[in-house]
């Protein structure tokens, strides 16, 4: 499986509460449900897509916790992102869960690296990661991601978790779709293409 980030910015780079106040008000953050305004068609076609190529999800353990008070409520038949969430595996790397409940969970208590490579070398399409900034900066940092998804929302924060923070391995990406939503979300598709490459607009 290829490993995919989809994750949710502001113009800032602010990643933290995107849903809700009550998803994360750490740091004393008071912007929670920025995203919120922003929802239209073209949106929700955007992410049904991409939950049209999930086999499996990696989430992190504060958003797992988020999605599992929310998404088996309301899975209605015929949801195509709530039913993949409640019917396909779900891996969560933790230190402090002892144990999920939401059906379908596997935690994962061992190192970090060995265990989403060896869940990337598993037979499917996409083990998908959704929000789950902290997770994703790991991944990103050891090269283990494969294609981002960036939404960018037309607002400034001036305050919050970013989600490109240093540490980061330098990586090349092919922009590989381009699109924005009829109220202004950008929303920019990314492959690995492995290193980046540099030049100097000072020569010929």
């Amino acid at each position: 499986m290829e490993l995919s980030v989809t994750q949710f910015l502001t113009l800032d780079g602010v990643y933290q509460a995107p849903g809700g106040p009550e998803e994360d008000s750490s740091g004393k953050f008071a912007h929670g449900g920025w995203s919120a305004p922003y929802g239209d068609d073209d949106f929700g076609a955007f992410m049904v897509s991409v939950f049209d190529r999930v086999d499996a999800f990696l989430l992190g353990r504060k958003t797992y916790e988020i999605f599992a008070s929310y998404w088996p409520h309301h899975n209605e038949p015929g949801n195509p992102i709530a039913n993949k969430l409640n019917d396909l595996p779900k891996y969560v790397p933790t230190n402090t869960l002892e144990q999920a409940d939401w059906p379908g969970t596997e935690l994962l208590h061992g190192d970090l690296v060995k265990e989403v490579t060896e869940l990337k070398s598993r037979p499917g399409r996409e083990l998908q990661v959704h929000g789950s900034g902290n997770l994703a900066h790991t991944l990103l940092a050891h090269g283990l991601v494969d294609t981002l998804h960036i939404l960018t929302f037309p607002v400034i924060l001036g305050t919050g978790k970013r989600f490109f923070a240093e540490g980061a391995q330098p990586t090349g990406f092919d922009l590989t779709d381009s699109r924005v939503t009829s109220k202004g979300v950008t929303i920019s598709s990314l492959r690995k293409t492995g290193a980046p490459t540099y030049g100097d607009f000072g020569t010929d």
